[in-house]
């Protein structure tokens, strides 16, 4: 009879991601990803081969999970723009700090030189894109965003300006990333705005929003 595996391969994976934002890749070693989680490096050797096998798992988990967000945050009620505003600010989890930023930045410049990484990093940006895109089409037909609304173009600047966000954020400091997205992503809608829309941003426009500010 097989043993139990005692910790799930996903809350492994969750950790190497938080071990990721905290050591960069200079610090990342299977040893630190078994110190979060209380196991020893030959457990992880086990489970995933090698360090790059356990990148490319994780890799492959944020896949699928980038495939299922705009029906997670769509699925907690409110408006279509507010779930839009949900959608991007998600992608400052487990980066709270500039440095944190800087981390990740770091290991997906290294995913792109690497073909099997970068089919997976690609999959997550696809996958956003048209979240993104389903859920302005969605604002549109909901009254939330003028009718005469170009998706298409307004999903590509929307992507374009919250990634740029977080850059110009860990370059200047100035509040907190998922505030810094948020603002940004008010401004490129703002001129999009059905009349008497209140701004997307605003925190109960969206229940997942408010509570992460109370949070």
């Amino acid at each position: 009879m097989a043993r139990p595996r005692g910790v799930e391969d996903e809350v492994i994976l969750r950790a190497t991601a938080r071990v990721m934002g905290r050591v960069g890749p200079a610090g990342f070693t299977l040893a630190a990803v078994a110190r979060e989680v209380g196991l020893v490096p030959g457990t992880l050797v086990q489970r995933f081969g090698s360090k790059r096998g356990l990148l490319l798992a994780l890799a492959g988990l944020s896949a699928r999970e980038a495939g299922e967000a705009a029906g997670r945050v769509r699925g907690t009620g409110g408006s279509a723009l507010g779930a839009l505003t949900a959608l991007a600010t998600d992608s400052a989890a487990g980066m709270g700090t500039p440095e944190s930023f800087a981390h990740h930045l770091a290991f997906l410049c290294a995913d792109l030189t690497d073909p099997e990484l970068r089919a997976h990093a690609l999959t997550v940006h696809r996958a956003q894109d048209r979240a993104v895109t389903e859920l302005l089409t969605e604002a549109v037909a909901l009254g939330e965003l003028r009718p005469d609304t170009e998706v298409t173009a307004l999903a590509r600047t929307v992507r374009a300006v919250t990634t740029g966000a977080g850059l110009s954020w860990a370059l200047d400091h100035h509040g907190g990333l998922a505030e810094r997205i948020r603002q940004e992503l008010d401004a490129v809608l703002r001129p999009h705005l059905a009349p008497g829309r209140p701004a997307p941003g605003t925190p109960h426009d969206h229940p997942a929003e408010q509570e992460a500010e109370q949070t």
